[in-house]
């Protein structure tokens, strides 16, 4: 079916679609178009609800591949959406208790900078090249998804384990030199944050993503739980969204139509995901989504060889 030749050009150009006149013939197309790009929404809300990134890594070959956007159309409406969802969700995790918004600040901040820095390089790649790093971005990401989530289990309750015993058998002096050394640790961990939110921030604004999946297990480095690290990073993904969708609004690269039927198909999934967020397995559900994204990443640099 082509969606193409009902409503899809209307769409694409964000302009005429309060006076399009529908036939009765077309209206199936045009119910199907629509919740086609409810759907993607809701996938980008999901995936940002439950585990806290990876929206924008589908939602950018879906855009393309599924509506027709061109590349760099598809990265800033990703953005922007992503950026709207993740803030969204991050107002919910927050009234659930899931957010620390010092350590957010902490990643937002210098990482934002480093986003200005990459939309502008991303801007400046031609389509098909951006298209190939994205899908070598997708499958580094799923690749370390899933190595590093094969042992998380093991080591939390190994961390645990070495915790407990320091409760009760540490004598007061010994407590004292822990806690100068905590110090001084924190500030070390904190300056490795910064850092890391600005080359989360520069990879994130280069390929229009949120970077969720790489601010939560840096979180996770700071000793903080995985639901309060998936709460914490929304608001970093929201500032990283938001300011790539700035930079390609510019540009002329964002199409605000689409933009908002997906942003309206992201509560939705946002809302199922938050709520599931405490329950879900976030091992089982990362592993599955990294097999889904190294599938798409393929699919994505063989279609872009075919092509050229």
């Amino acid at each position: 079916m082509e969606f193409e030749s009902v409503l899809l050009p209307n769409l694409l150009q964000g302009t005429g679609f309060l006076h399009l006149q529908i036939a009765p013939q077309e209206l199936l197309h045009y119910s199907i178009l629509t919740s086609t790009i409810i759907a993607i929404g809701s996938l980008v809300g999901l995936s940002l609800g439950l585990i806290g990134g990876g929206g924008s890594i589908l939602a950018v070959p879906l855009l393309v591949y599924v509506i027709g956007l061109e590349p760099h159309m598809a990265i800033g409406t990703s953005a922007l959406v992503v950026g709207i969802n993740a803030l969204v969700n991050f107002i919910d995790h927050k009234k659930r208790g899931h957010v620390l918004l010092n350590k957010s600040l902490l990643f937002a901040i210098p990482g934002v900078v480093g986003t200005i820095i990459g939309s502008q390089l991303g801007l400046l790649t031609p389509p098909s090249s951006l298209l190939i790093l994205f899908a070598l971005f997708m499958i580094a990401i799923a690749t370390k998804m899933l190595v590093e989530k094969k042992n998380t289990k093991e080591c939390l309750d190994s961390q645990f384990k070495k915790i407990k015993p320091l409760k009760n058998n540490i004598q007061k002096n010994q407590l004292d030199i822990k806690n100068d050394n905590l110090v001084t640790s924190k500030r070390h961990k904190n300056m490795k944050a910064v850092i890391m939110g600005f080359l989360v921030g520069l990879g994130a604004g280069y390929f229009g993503i949120g970077g969720g999946f790489l601010i939560v297990p840096s979180l996770m480095y700071l000793d903080i739980n995985i639901v309060n690290s998936i709460g914490t990073s929304l608001l970093p993904v929201s500032f990283f969204g938001l300011t790539t969708a700035m930079s390609y609004s510019f540009a002329g690269q964002i199409n605000f139509l689409i933009a908002m039927v997906l942003v309206f198909g992201g509560i939705i999934g946002g809302k199922v995901g938050t709520a599931l967020s405490s329950r879900a397995s976030k091992i089982l559900l990362t592993r599955i989504f990294s097999i889904l994204l190294i599938t798409v990443a393929i699919y994505i640099i063989i279609k872009t060889i075919m092509i050229e």
